[in-house]
Parts: structure tokens; C-alpha cells; sequence
């Protein structure tokens, strides 16, 4: 009966442990997801290279961007210099840990503010997202988002 309740006990403890494990790691993986989003929101996406890995895709509303340096200078970079604003409202994320990997997936409306005449638009967003713990840092392999105007 001893043993029977040291498994039980080992059990709870390494059950405990991994829930646990797993959420310290979605918390780390929300933590890259909201300093993209951050950058985003501050127009500056200086550094954010780091956030993702060298052989990454990105996904934007129908096209395949590229790499995410292939991204950042042909598309998200330069487009930014166009906005005043870029803001988040409604953000929710849901993520999932298997191992050194996981699944992301963000809701969320924005704002975009244009610099030339101070235009709105506004449209409702969706990201997926694969992240791969590398060397104890998790990055983006793999970015996929679309948008639509608001009902």
C-alpha cells in the first residue's frame, strides 16, 4: 500500500510539475507574440528579426511573404512608415505547448491611422503562429494573418 501511494504521490507531483512547465512555456511564448505586437503598435520593428527564426514563412492575406527579413523589407517595413497609428483592441491569444514546439492563435481588431490625411481603417485580424524553442528562446517559424473590415 506504501508504493501505491508513492506513485500516487509522484504522479500528482509530476502532473503538477508539467502543467506547470507547460504553462511557464505558453506564458514565454505569449510574452514573444505581445513584443511583435508591441513593435508593431510603436511603428518601430527594429530588432524584431530575433523574435523569429532564420528560415521562417510569413503569411499575409492570401500571399507568401517570404522570410521574415523578406517581410520586414518588402512589406511591413516600408508599409509602416505610411501609418501615424497602429493599434490592438479585443487582443485574445490561446497557445499550445508539445514539447519544444507550439501553436498559437491570436484574435484581435485594429486600428491603422494613415500619416497623408489621417484615414481609419479598421478591420478585425486573426494570426496562427508555429514557434520552436530554440537554445531556451522560443521564435516564430512560421506566421500566418488575415484581416477583414468589421460587420
Amino acid at each position: 500500500m506504501k508504493n501505491y501511494k508513492l506513485i500516487t504521490l509522484l504522479l500528482l507531483l509530476f502532473g503538477i510539475s508539467g502543467t506547470t512547465l507547460a504553462q511557464s512555456d505558453a506564458d514565454e511564448v505569449k510574452q514573444v507574440l505581445a513584443r511583435y505586437k508591441k513593435a508593431l503598435e510603436s511603428l518601430n520593428v527594429d530588432g524584431t528579426e530575433v523574435l523569429f527564426t532564420k528560415n521562417s514563412q510569413v503569411i499575409e492575406s492570401g500571399k507568401v511573404e517570404g522570410t521574415y527579413e523578406d517581410y520586414l523589407a518588402h512589406h511591413i517595413g516600408p508599409e509602416l512608415d505610411h501609418f501615424k497609428s497602429f493599434q490592438f483592441e479585443n487582443y485574445k491569444v490561446e497557445v499550445t505547448v508539445t514539447g519544444d514546439y507550439a501553436f498559437a492563435v491570436e484574435t484581435y481588431n485594429y486600428t491603422i491611422v494613415l500619416k497623408k490625411d489621417n484615414t481609419e481603417i479598421k478591420r478585425t485580424g486573426v494570426a496562427s503562429s508555429f514557434l520552436k524553442r530554440d537554445d531556451n528562446d522560443w521564435k516564430i517559424m512560421h506566421m500566418h494573418n488575415s484581416s477583414r473590415k468589421p460587420k
